[in-house]
């Protein structure tokens, strides 16, 4: 009779009692930062580390490049002097609700400020949100300024037709419970997703079940605020928003094939007219290339569009991104609303949205729109009427009593 050995039972650091214990264990949503936790996400102290993942989202492999070329010091750290915001946000009481925000770190823009006693005991602790101040310089606004659609108000709109704006960029940061109540399932089927569908990149997605934050390795977003941004948290003040997914092909380019940059156009143009009339205006800027897609899946879209059996038309607009992507939408727009709450907002005047994604996941977050403004018929490029015609029929837009 042949006698197996019985395989010896590999032993996972996800087992607790081989677990290090937490220099820093974050408690998300705490209202004291000290005892929320700061994000330590460098390598300098690798002791120190509480998330998964690393800053600076997909940039972190560009740093990995310089690293192996032996261009970037390995013992570099971050001389924050100077840096500090252009403009304070919050702490808003959102910040304190661990539903509310998810997918950012409140306290990311404030390090040098929050955590400055764990700084100087020489934890290296980099801001995730940086806030400063510039002007905008956009052709189609200084033609909405000749047609006499915009005035030069010297605060707002300068005597060289750039617009004033505060800007914010923000690093993804998810807490992974969070993140999963948010999508409706649970957070082991999170991580499981994340490791296999990355090809396992980060291991302590299932054998770290203590690290509750990750840094995706991701593309962030960028606000752009019009007048005071404190006047965001105060609903008695008029506010115009747009929240822009990315497409590089139609903002940056002006590709004709679909609305995107007529629309940021149009909603840069409205939130200037409300930041004039004492009110304020945020465009809040995505990197979701695609429908969070990619470009490459975007293209091969395209031709699959324009070469099938009686070209393009709108009934085959959607299902010919299934048949590339499996999906026709992969922004879950359910994060999305995490920006609006760390602005304080709780109530949108105009929102310059089609979406009814967008739209839902703002209200069931607990934020009040009052009016949704679709794009003008005269702004849709020709070769983007498809688009137009396939979401209406989609029901992409239910047009409901509150919008024009």
């Amino acid at each position: 009779m042949t006698t197996f050995k019985k395989k010896p039972h590999i032993i996972l650091t996800s087992h607790p009692e081989q677990m290090p214990k937490l220099k820093f264990p974050i408690h998300w949503g705490n209202s004291d930062p000290h005892q929320r936790g700061p994000i330590i996400a460098t390598f300098t102290d690798k002791s120190a580390r509480n998330v998964i993942g690393a800053h600076s989202g997909s940039y972190s492999v560009y740093r990995a490049l310089s690293i192996a070329s032996g261009k970037f010091p390995l013992a570099h750290r971050a001389d924050l002097s100077y840096t500090e915001y252009t403009t304070r946000i919050g702490p808003y009481p959102s910040w304190f609700d661990a539903k509310k925000i998810v997918s950012l770190d409140p306290w990311g823009a404030n390090v040098t400020e929050y955590f400055d006693r764990e700084i100087n005991q020489g934890y290296d602790i980099y801001p995730t949100i940086a806030i400063t101040q510039g002007c905008l310089s956009i052709p189609e606004i200084a033609q909405a300024i000749e047609h006499h659609r915009l005035s030069i108000d010297g605060q707002i709109v300068l005597s060289s037709q750039e617009v004033r704006v505060t800007k914010v960029a923000i690093e993804p940061v998810w807490y992974l419970p969070g993140i999963a109540e948010r999508l409706e399932t649970s957070e082991a089927k999170l991580r499981k997703a994340l490791f296999e569908e990355t090809g396992g990149m980060f291991p302590e997605l299932v054998t770290r079940p203590d690290l509750k934050v990750l840094l995706p390795p991701i593309g962030g977003t960028t606000a752009y605020i019009l007048g005071n941004p404190h006047h965001l948290a105060k609903p008695e003040i008029e506010l115009t928003c747009r929240v822009h997914d990315e497409c590089n092909g139609s903002d940056v380019f002006g590709a004709d094939i679909c609305t995107c940059r007529p629309y940021l156009i149009h909603a840069f143009e409205a939130a200037i007219q409300t930041a004039q009339n004492r009110g304020v205006g945020l465009i809040v800027y995505f990197r979701k290339e695609g429908r969070a897609l990619g470009e490459v899946t975007k293209f091969l879209v395209y031709n699959a569009r324009k070469k099938q059996s009686g070209g393009d038309k709108a009934n085959h607009y959607f299902y010919r991104t299934e048949c590339v992507a499996g999906v026709t939408d992969a922004r879950f727009q359910e994060l999305m609303p995490d920006v609006l709450h760390w602005f304080g907002i709780t109530q949108i005047d105009h929102l310059i949205s089609m979406s009814d994604m967008k739209y839902r996941a703002i209200c069931e977050s607990g934020i009040a729109v009052k009016e949704r403004v679709i794009i003008p018929e005269h702004l849709i490029p020709s070769d983007a009427h498809v688009e137009i015609q396939a979401k209406k029929s989609a029901g992409y837009f239910s047009g409901d009593s509150n919008s024009r």
